[in-house]
């Protein structure tokens, strides 16, 4: 391989060829090339069985080209895994912003995330990982931190300002941000990512299961000053509704 990049990086004329374009290994045009072609290759072999030559045929680029980018098949693996996750997940947690309406807004937001987690493009890459890790454990937990991880002390976050406002009486907040992902997953993930379903939940299904598991962790973590506000929400409703129906 070294005499491969060096063939790529010593090119008598690479000056000129250069001159105004990006440098080796820094081109996103390029990047995203051999990213689109691991990704197929990646769904259609599995990352066990894929190959660097593989990715270099279905890419449509030199050997030499995609070293440039990326040493061995897991860098590249966990760049396509980094890439999608930014575009599954990309501003799903701005729903967290909102402090009119805990409970809606932890709705929404359970919604949002059950939706995308058991969405086909995530169950697969989760599969992958998942068969990856047992001999590369350490590209397992970085999947983990990068992702689930960090959405999970968003989550604490949340939590943590609901407590503070008098909404909510926690005492390990750690452990009922955990608690909120499962009831909003409940029954859900297990099936996906074990293919017993072959295809998504509908839109339906998570509403119902997302509403239910919001209003049993509001059972028990609620206060009295939450169901003040709730009360005052729904008169409010309420009069609106009826000032609608008379206009």
């Amino acid at each position: 391989m070294a005499d491969t990049l060096a063939d790529v990086e010593n090119d008598p004329c690479d000056e000129v060829l250069r001159r105004g374009r990006p440098a080796a290994g820094q081109d996103p045009v390029k990047r995203g090339q051999i990213i689109d072609g691991a990704r197929r290759v990646f769904i259609d072999k599995g990352f066990e069985a894929a190959s660097m030559n593989d990715i270099t045929r279905e890419a449509g680029v030199s050997k030499g080209t995609i070293y440039v980018y990326f040493a061995n098949k897991e860098e590249l693996f966990e760049a396509l895994i980094e890439e999608e996750r930014g575009t599954i997940f990309k501003n799903m947690y701005d729903v967290l912003e909102r402090t009119d309406n805990l409970r809606e807004t932890m709705v929404k937001f359970g919604k949002v995330l059950s939706m995308k987690i058991t969405s086909a493009k995530v169950i697969q890459a989760q599969r992958t990982v998942i068969g990856a890790s047992d001999r590369i454990p350490d590209m397992g937990a970085r999947f983990y931190e990068r992702g689930p991880k960090r959405g999970h002390d968003k989550m604490a976050e949340f939590l943590n300002a609901a407590i503070e406002r008098g909404l909510l009486k926690i005492d390990d907040v750690d452990l009922a941000a955990y608690q909120f992902t499962e009831l909003c997953l409940a029954g859900l993930f297990r099936q996906c990512i074990f293919a017993y379903r072959t295809k998504a939940p509908g839109q339906d299904e998570i509403e119902h299961i997302v509403r239910s598991g919001v209003g049993m962790f509001l059972k028990y973590y609620g206060t009295e000053k939450l169901a003040e506000e709730e009360s005052h929400q729904m008169i409010a409703l309420e009069a609106k509704a009826i000032l609608s129906a008379k206009a």
